[in-house]
């Protein structure tokens, strides 16, 4: 779990860093704009942005239940992130799994990729689905989902 937050923790670093010499500098303006700017960039690449996961595990019985697609991802990843943004609200309907807090997951990930912790990894019907259009993920919903 605490890799996922490397990235953002230092980003906001950076951030703050860099706002603290602009404000030294006398331009407080541009300073809380750029930390603005770290901190959007910070929570976009942090587990915050992503519905809550579950283990991969309950993802596949829920997911056998009642039918909707179970997402593998991590965070940091763009086309996590892509996929997770282009879905909008429809994201709460899918079932997700963080490889990073799930080895379980990581190796359902490495068993479909060749070996590769390639993600978003989306499973549809027992069918793994590599960096799939997010427009045919969201068609893989059920209407009653």
């Amino acid at each position: 779990m605490m890799r996922a937050w490397i990235l953002p923790t230092l980003l906001v670093l950076c951030g703050s860093a860099v706002a603290a010499v602009l404000v030294f500098e006398e331009k407080p303006g541009a300073a809380a704009a750029l930390l603005l700017v770290f901190l959007v960039i910070a929570g976009m690449h942090s587990p915050l942005i992503f519905p809550g996961s579950i283990g991969a595990r309950e993802a596949q019985r829920r997911s056998a239940e009642d039918g909707r697609p179970v997402v593998f991802w991590r965070p940091g990843c763009k086309y996590c992130m892509r996929l997770r943004i282009r879905l909008g609200r429809s994201a709460s309907q899918l079932h997700w799994v963080n490889i990073w807090r799930d080895p379980t997951g990581a190796a359902a990930v490495r068993a479909a990729n060749d070996g590769n912790e390639t993600v978003p990894t989306v499973v549809v019907a027992g069918r793994p689905h590599t960096n799939p259009d997010p427009a045919w993920v969201r068609e893989q919903l059920s209407p009653s989902a």
